[in-house]
């Protein structure tokens, strides 16, 4: 037996509450809802699914659209909900941890960056978003943006005369015209979808290497930390940095 490596102590682990159930919420149901939409969306640009009989009997691409905008819907309640947390939430979930507006964030996208671009061993420890994370989300909550805007926008060219989904159809100008909205809508559907491969690969990829239960916390809301983790991590106000 190796007495010598029995006697190296396990560092304490400390439990860090980082995102709150509304945080949790809102992401799961933006990826149910967006799962959904790119599904249906293929769906309607390019329809692959027959049905024997009479159209008028099967209302495939009816059922298709109404299950479409539903959809649109939940994720337009979901990013909204997320959006007025970033003023409501605590400080991992505020807005200051997207725009980096102080010099310690600004700081921390070079370091994080490095590490992305293998020129540092280990990431610098951040208890919430890191800022190249907080920067990246700022332009997928844009998008997210777009897409909603474009999607109504859309709906409201075929909307029945009285709802009140018509009034979304002062937007089309700004895209262009239907057609344009159309393919400002399709082309966001893909950046989204490839988005959402790398935020996978990058999620498993940081719970590897920073074994913190960075995966885990999306569901139970916890993180883990040593002592020395939370003395040199940089928290959403700058207090603290490791350097650069």
């Amino acid at each position: 037996m190796n007495t010598a490596a029995a006697r190296v102590p396990t560092p304490e682990l400390i439990r860090v509450h980082v995102w709150e159930w509304p945080v949790r919420l809102a992401h799961w149901l933006v990826v149910l809802s967006l799962g959904v939409l790119a599904f249906t969306g293929i769906y309607m640009g390019h329809p692959f699914l027959v049905s024997p009989g009479p159209s008028e009997q099967r209302f495939v691409m009816g059922t298709v659209k109404v299950v479409h905008f539903y959809a649109a819907i939940v994720f337009t309640l979901s990013v909204l909900a997320r959006l007025l947390w970033m003023f409501l939430g605590n400080e991992y979930a505020s807005w200051k941890e997207f725009i980096p507006l102080r010099r310690q964030r600004r700081r921390g996208l070079r370091s994080t960056l490095r590490f992305y671009l293998f020129l540092r061993r280990d990431p610098p420890t951040f208890i919430g978003h890191n800022p190249l994370a907080g920067a990246t989300y700022t332009l997928v909550f844009l998008l997210y943006l777009v897409m909603i805007t474009t999607g109504f926008a859309l709906y409201s060219v075929s909307a029945p005369l009285g709802s009140h989904m018509r009034v979304f159809h002062v937007l089309l100008p700004f895209f262009g015209g239907a057609q344009g909205a159309r393919w400002i809508h399709h082309v966001g559907m893909w950046l989204l979808i490839g988005f959402a491969v790398h935020h996978v690969y990058s999620a498993v990829m940081m719970a590897l290497v920073e074994r913190k239960g960075t995966l885990e916390s999306i569901f139970s809301g916890y993180k883990f930390f040593t002592r020395d983790d939370l003395g040199g991590a940089r928290s959403p106000h700058g207090r603290k940095g490791d350097g650069a």
